[in-house]
């Protein structure tokens, strides 16, 4: 009976540690998730009237390994709209009618384009001219609003 009761609990505890391995081997990573929205029309503040709405667009969001201004071919000088991106993609996932996206990544910095026709979109700087950067910390899911806002007047 003694040996049962050991062999349970030797089964139970080499249990316990394959499935906190696992835990902490494949549930830790992060990633990013939000929200993609379209912004259109004169969006100028005026007394006694309200912006619209965000208005959810279902989209591709394609993720970029991080990428600076210098490391894309531009459609206009000076736009938004770039018609090469020369770094690596990481993933593209779709978003839902109600805009909203999830999307598993290791660790890192990203960049983060949208497509209106067949040019990459994106009108977030940062300092550094990195454009639309993202981090993704390990186990956690950074949250983002992804504006299409290239029909928008401000």
């Amino acid at each position: 009976m003694m040996g049962k009761k050991l062999g349970l609990s030797l089964l139970a505890f080499l249990m316990l540690t394959v499935l906190s391995s696992y835990t902490s081997i494949f549930c830790k990573k992060g990633g990013i998730k939000g929200l993609i929205y379209l912004v259109k029309g004169n969006q100028m503040p005026s007394p006694g009237q309200m912006l619209p709405p965000k208005k959810p667009l279902q989209t591709t969001l394609y993720i970029y390994e991080l990428t600076n201004v210098n490391q894309v071919t531009r459609a206009e000088a000076h736009a938004p709209f770039y018609t090469a991106i020369n770094t690596k993609l990481i993933k593209q996932v779709n978003s839902d009618t109600k805009g909203e996206f999830k999307v598993k990544l290791p660790p890192g910095q990203y960049s983060l384009f949208i497509k209106k026709d067949d040019r990459f979109y994106a009108n977030l700087f940062d300092e550094k001219n990195n454009i639309a950067p993202v981090t993704v910390a390990k186990g956690k899911y950074t949250e983002v609003e992804v504006r299409a806002d290239y029909d928008a007047v401000y």
